[in-house]
């Protein structure tokens, strides 16, 4: 008897739908329990789906553009039947399933789906969390939960929007196609002449329109999913919240002795401590000292957080994205160390679950490994700062009687004018470097 078993997607958060970006596999390939199967991309990321069960695929039930969600049927694969010695054996008896196997065996695939086997068995990949169910809609234009968050972000009436996705379902490009038209025009996103909700009356100049043929070869390249996201979030942010940048630097000669003195003395563990570490510690204990900083707008009230969840850019092939480590106050510096690490191998990897990017307190922007002097960060909304560090670098420091060498790190503090004023960023980044040059001050 063939023992077909049908892959499933698993929890994927809060998103009602997700794009099939790429296929991994094949009809005839043999997969391993945990091995990528197929990528999709979300609002926020992109992730692949693993297998929960291995086997010879026999069906692959999606294709590149397919929209899927919780509970879809990827492919089917038979599960490897154990040897046996003579061939009466097999169609005698089926091999005992493992533990795991057991419960997967016992459900059966979709009605819909006739298969040509003996038995076919579904086998969802396991979930790390449950979905919230979404309020009514009844009487709502036709949007997925995410797209009416992305829109109530943007201040726009989905009322005013014409959906052109299936069934005239309203999809993040018709979102933001509205607000490109509405600031063209000189509207606000929420339609109406006053514009409240982009401020209202902004004449902007037409994009220009460009034959780039026209001047020499040229070759078209689509933005990935996840920069057209974030860029229509980065220029919200940027044209919303009134961005000021204070830039500081912090002396890291002794901090830097101690990560070293660190990671020799721990080369066992395979936890290599990074300056990043350092830098989540210091601000953790700067969002205790200065809580506006912890801190987010709700019309006229302040959400001051008893939390501290940090995140980071991460960069990949993809774009940039923010793992958010929660809980930082509650960990030493090898925790956010061996968490960082493997928060941001997920990320390259495409395998960053849409939860591990949310609920963050406060931004960090590290370009240490890269170069650089000092920039402008872009707020993480709702957030009200974010911290950009360039790379460190020696510089000669008069102590009085001599110069003498000084491992120099440049930060960059961008912050919600409309709640921080210039006073309390310059302090907070005087304090954070005050805590990097002295790192036993955490301690006070």
């Amino acid at each position: 008897m063939s023992n077909v078993i049908a892959i499933q997607v698993p929890d994927i958060g809060d998103f009602e739908f997700v794009e099939v970006i790429e296929v991994l596999v094949k009809i005839g390939d043999t997969v391993k329990a945990e091995q990528s199967l197929i990528t999709v991309e979300s609002d926020k990321a992109s992730m692949e789906i693993p297998a929960s069960q291995g086997g010879v695929v026999k069906s692959i039930e999606v294709k590149v553009g397919d929209k899927v969600k919780q509970g879809s049927v990827v492919l089917h694969v038979e599960a490897a039947a154990a040897p046996v010695a003579a061939p009466v054996a097999v169609s005698a008896a089926e091999p005992a399933p493992a533990p795991a196997e057991a419960a997967a065996v016992a459900t059966p695939a979709p009605a819909a789906r006739a298969e040509p086997v003996s038995a076919v068995a579904s086998a969802p990949a396991p979930t790390a969390g449950k979905l919230e169910m979404p309020a009514s809609t009844a009487g709502m234009p036709h949007a997925s939960p995410s797209v009416r968050k992305f829109a109530r972000e943007l201040g726009v009436d989905l009322a005013k929007v014409s959906g052109t996705g299936a069934k005239s379902r309203i999809v993040q490009e018709d979102i933001q196609n509205f607000v490109k038209q509405a600031l063209a025009s000189g509207a606000g996103a929420s339609g109406t002449a006053s514009g409240s909700s982009l401020g209202g009356g902004i004449d902007l100049l037409p994009w220009p329109k460009v034959d780039f043929a026209k001047f020499g070869t040229v070759t078209p390249q689509p933005l990935s999913r996840i920069k057209k996201i974030s860029g229509a979030n980065l220029h919200r942010n940027w044209v919303m919240i009134p961005h000021v940048t204070n830039n500081d630097e912090a002396d890291i000669t002794g901090l830097e002795e101690l990560r070293v003195t660190l990671n020799k003395e721990n080369e066992k563990s395979g936890v290599k401590v990074t300056m990043l570490a350092f830098l989540i510690k210091a601000v953790v204990a700067g969002l205790k000292k200065f809580p506006e900083f912890n801190a987010s707008l709700d019309g006229d009230n302040l959400i001051l957080k008893q939390y501290f969840n940090i995140g980071f850019a991460a960069d990949t092939p993809n774009g940039l994205v923010v793992p958010v480590i929660r809980d930082a106050d509650k960990k030493g510096i090898m925790d956010l160390a061996r968490e960082s690490s493997e928060l941001a191998k997920k990320a390259r990897d495409g395998k960053l679950a849409p939860a591990e990017m949310q609920g963050g307190c406060f931004s960090i922007s590290s370009l240490g490994g890269i170069g650089g002097t000092h920039f402008t960060p872009i707020i993480n909304a709702p957030e009200l700062a974010i911290l950009g560090v360039s790379r460190s670098y020696m510089k000669p420091v008069w102590d009085g009687q001599q110069f003498v060498p000084q491992l120099t790190l440049p930060l960059s503090l961008s912050y919600d004018h409309r709640v921080i004023d210039g006073a309390s960023a310059a302090r907070f980044n005087a304090y954070l470097g005050s805590l990097l040059a002295d790192f036993r001050r955490i301690a006070l």
